[in-house]
This record gives structure tokens, sequence and C-alpha cells, in this order.
């Protein structure tokens, strides 16, 4: 894994985490061999048998769940043990996985990173770009309350290598930085009296990792940041706090000459998103509009639960009843059962229902009843919000794509806890309606739809120099635009093909890995 509070280090060029840390401080001294069973190349016991038996085992209550830690005493051969027969029950790709003897990694997370392919896309990128842990009540706070350790402003990198750009992507709402009024474009560009721009010392580094990326709240920092528009960097001192993720922002009715535009900023798909999702749709209905716009361009994913429900919420009981949202499948030793729940594989279906992530389980869900609807994209949408996309799709509901290509995430996972760390290894592959789910190279907006990577719309840059909602911000005014006109403002995209020298860089968005992905819930 790669510390997700930690990943300036990861595109910083001095320093490299090395697979980070799940936050569990594990000797390392060498133990025996697990007493159940010695290692045989290719023969894989249960995973059952070596779960929860941890070389330093937690005591006591979660602070997050308040359920009592259920670890007893093993050693770290059990914890590889218990990954390696999981994994290869349940990785989508398990014939390409290395088989090693786990006595022979002492450090359990070098262990897990090595249990993935090493095979590559058609355009070079790794295969599993998704493999990842993190430490489980950090996981359980950040996905079912929205808790993490920060200043409250979502950072992207613009430019990595010195001279380094860093930008406010967006604020949370009563965060440090809002108190502060920092605002969405301006630049980071000093921490501790530190040169963020040019300093590539490794004192340098990780002075800048320290303010960026706290691990505690209370802990001050002084940031050196330029707003947009001044010529010159103000010195702001900032503690870090437990900042609450709001996943929907800026819910909001334009009026335009053709009828009213819904819009909002959709961020996360965790728990708390399920409520104010719904409080969104509920707004909007009210207020009668004719289209909408979802502004997806940080939303890395989360809860595919989520994204269903809000596909159901856009286009309503007749478009949906009785239709595929989306369809996973397993690796070949599960071709009809799902080998996480048991259950037989069905497809997952379009929810008008809550199923208790934040609103009582049950509830009735708001629809807009909408044939068509924009979203706004970005590198950083990727997932479950991917899935969202191609669910509508797969049921011919228009999706108009404006901004960026998308990351290219059809694939998901559940979310697999033992001994304080949580992992995520890939173990499915979504498909719509229509039977599609290869977008591995993600969705990019083209003249034309061919139903599958290609979506009509708009590519635009990430204009920083507006807040989000703004109809003058460049991506939502296409959107406007292309409503009205039927066509991209300035030059429109052309050709079926994915267009060259035209792509944009929306850089590196700093989420959590968790927050770029998709999760099925049990």
């Amino acid at each position: 894994m790669i510390n997700p509070w930690l990943m300036f280090a990861a595109v910083l060029p001095l320093v490299g985490c090395g697979g980070g840390g799940s936050g569990t401080d594990k000797s390392k001294t060498v133990g025996g061999q697990s007493s159940s069973t010695a290692w045989v190349s290719g023969v894989y016991p249960p995973a059952a048998n070596f779960i929860n038996r941890c070389e330093l085992p937690r005591q006591g209550k979660s602070p997050i769940t308040n359920q009592n830690y259920p670890d007893t005493k093993g050693s770290y051969v059990d914890e590889n043990n218990f990954l390696r027969s999981w994994s290869q029950d349940t990785y989508l790709w398990y014939r390409e996985l290395v088989d090693r003897n786990p006595a022979n990694y002492p450090d359990t997370e070098n262990y897990f990173n090595l249990l993935k392919t090493n095979a590559k896309t058609s355009s070079g990128a790794d295969k599993d770009k998704y493999h990842y842990s993190m430490d489980s009540d950090e996981y359980a706070a950040l996905s079912q309350s929205g808790l993490r350790y920060s200043y409250g402003m979502e950072l992207a990198f613009i430019r990595n290598v010195p001279p380094r750009e860093l930008r406010v992507i967006y604020v949370q709402p009563g965060s440090p930085a809002a108190l502060q009024s920092i605002t969405r474009g301006s630049k980071i560009v000093g921490v501790d009296g530190v040169d963020l721009v040019n300093n590539n010392t490794s004192a340098g580094i990780n002075t800048l990792n320290r303010g960026l990326f706290p691990d505690a709240a209370g802990q001050a920092h002084t940031f050196d940041i330029q707003k947009p528009g001044a010529s010159q960097s103000v010195s702001i001192v900032m503690q870090s706090a437990r900042v609450t993720s709001v996943p929907v922002q800026q819910v909001k009715t334009l009026d335009t000459e053709t009828g009213k535009v819904g819009y909002f900023a959709f961020h996360d798909h965790i728990a708390p998103a399920e409520v104010a999702l719904r409080d969104a749709i509920a707004q909007l209905q009210g207020e009668s509009i004719s289209d909408l716009v979802i502004d997806l361009r940080y939303n890395g994913g989360g809860y595919l639960a989520i994204a269903s429900q809000l596909a159901y919420m856009i286009a309503g009981a007749s478009a949906t009843e009785s239709k595929t949202f989306e369809l996973m499948q397993f690796n070949d030793k599960y071709p009809t059962r799902n080998p996480i729940t048991g259950a037989a594989l069905t497809p997952e279906p379009f929810l008008d229902y809550a199923l208790g992530f934040s609103l009582a389980y049950g509830t009735a869900l708001p629809s807009l009843n909408l044939s068509r609807v924009f979203v706004l994209t970005g590198s950083g949408t990727c997932s479950a919000s991917e899935a969202l996309m191609n669910g509508l799709r797969g049921i011919d509901v228009q999706v108009i794509q404006i901004g960026n290509t998308t990351c290219g995430k059809p694939y998901g996972f559940y979310s697999q806890s033992n001994c304080g760390t949580t992992y995520f290894s890939v173990q499915f592959r979504g498909v719509n309606a229509k039977n599609f789910g290869d977008y591995t190279e993600g969705f990019f907006p083209s003249a034309v739809d061919d139903g599958q990577s290609r979506v009509r719309g708009c590519i635009v840059a990430d204009d920083y120099s507006h807040e989000l909602g703004n109809p003058v911000e460049a991506r939502l005014a296409a959107a406007l635009y292309f409503r009205e006109n039927g066509t991209c403002p300035g030059v429109a995209v052309s050709g079926s093909q994915k267009p060259s020298g035209t792509v944009v860089d929306d850089g590196v968005m700093l989420k959590p890995d968790v927050l770029n992905s998709a999760w099925m819930h049990y």
C-alpha cells in the first residue's frame, strides 16, 4: 500500500513509500512457520483457517464501530497465508499470481503488494492499478462517516515535478481551510518555510509531507498560499482536524431561456451520500427542472449501490423497472455464484429505495424521470462514477460527457479486513444491460456515441478560476452551451476516434485510494 495520507511521497521524485504502512506498527522479527500448515507451492488451504490470527492482536473495541476486535494470537505467516488463500480464491486474475512462500515475507504489506498481476494493458499501463490497503478503523471512519484528518482542502498536482504546481480543487464546508477563506484555485507554494515549487531535497520533501498530510488532529502548520488572481502569496497557519467530507455540494437550479437546469457536485459515493443525494434530487424535483448536470470530475467512486440509487433517481421507475444496472462477473471459479456472499449471481437492479447507509432502510427515493443527463468528468472520475454512466447508457438514457477522459476502472471489490488492515483486491468486472464493461482506458468525449467508450460530448479543460457550480466555469458553461446548441463551444470534437492532441491534463488528484474505488456492501 501507499499510505493514502502520504501520497505526496508517491509523486515527488526523491521519496518512495515502498509499500507504506497500514497504521499497524508490526515487529519485523521473523516468526516461525504457522503451526497449522507448511507452504506447498500451488496448494491453498482455506483462508478461513488463518483469518484474525494476528502477529500483534488488537485489544478492546474499535472506536469507530464499537465492535470487539476479533483478533487472536498468531504470526505474520498466518496473516500472509490468509492473504495468499483469499487472493487465490477471489482475485479476478488469480491465474496470473506468482505463488510465494508466506514465511519469507515478515512484512505483510509487502507480501500483499505482490499478490497482483504484473500484466500490462494495450497502452502499457498496469493492468491492476487498484490494489491497496489501509488501516481498518480509518477505512470505517471514511466510508461510513466521511471522516479523515485534514485541513478540508482537496488538492491536485497540476505538475508534480519542479517547478511544481499544487492547487486547491475544492474545500470542505466548515473545515479549517474554509474558515481561513481558502478557495478553489488557490496555489500552495510553500509549507513551513519550504519552497513547494522548487525544493527537491529529502529534508524539504519530508517537511512538505508532514505539513500537507497530517495524521492526527491539532497539528499546526504554516502554508504559503497564492489565492486566485493574486500576484503574491500570503502565509496562513492552520491546524488539522477530523474533517467530515461533504459528498454532495452546490445543489442549485440555473434558469435558462429554455428551462430550468439542475446542478450539483457529487464528490464521493460514501454512506452520507445516500441522504444527501435523496435531498438534492427531491429539491430539484420540486423546482421542476428539465435537465440535470452532475459534476463528477473529482468523484473517484465508493459504494456501487449508491451509484445505482442515483441512476434510478435520474431515470425514474418506467425507464429502470426490471432493468440491469450492473452485472458482476467474478473469476472463472465462480461463473454462477458470488464468492463473497455465496448468493447466486443475478444482475444488480436500479435501486429505488434506501439501503440504510444514511437513510432508514426501505425509504422510497424520488426521481426526475429524465431521458438524458450531462456529466462533468475529469481524470479523477473513476469506478462507481463510471459505473453510473455505464449503467444509464445500458438502458438508453443519453449521457452527455463534458470535460476529460475518465480514469478507466470497470472493476470492483468487497473490502476485507484482517488484523487491523483492510485489503482491497480486484474481484469482479462490471457490465451494463448491454453487456458492455470494457472501458479500461476510460470514457472520453466524442462527436459520436458508439455505446462503448466514446460518449457524445466536449473536451474541456478544468477551470480553476471559478468555483464549482458557477455558470461561467468552463465545464459547466460548455454543458449549458451544448444543451442549447447541440454542439461544443469553440471547436467541436470531430471524428469517431479518441482525438489526439486535444486531451487535457487534469493533473493528479490527491484523494485516498479508497475514494478511487468501487465497493460492494454485504
